[in-house]
């Protein structure tokens, strides 16, 4: 199944990445399979996204569509093909 990862310009950056990340994912695939792949395919991306563990880093949000994945099943969301992923870091500073 095809799944899109949308990135911001500060990750995209980081990585010298598109816009959006397409990805190839087998049936059944969840947030957590597609953050891997993403990784897999842009470490720079994924050290910033999930920390050593492969856990989801507290100061990143993603969303599929518009919903927060924090506000469903977290990264055992499943997805389905043609879903869009958004991966949102929090920005601070002053």
């Amino acid at each position: 199944m095809k799944v899109t990862v949308r990135l911001p310009g500060a990750l995209r950056d980081i990585a010298g990445a598109p816009a959006a990340v397409p990805l190839d994912l087998p049936p059944g695939a969840t947030v957590g399979d597609a953050l891997a792949a993403l990784a897999g395919a842009l470490p720079a991306v994924g050290r910033r996204v999930r920390d050593e563990t492969g856990a989801l880093r507290p100061h990143v949000n993603v969303f599929v569509g518009s919903d927060n994945i924090r506000d469903l099943a977290g990264t055992a969301t499943p997805l389905d093909d043609g879903a869009e992923l958004h991966v949102l870091p929090a920005v601070s500073g002053g």
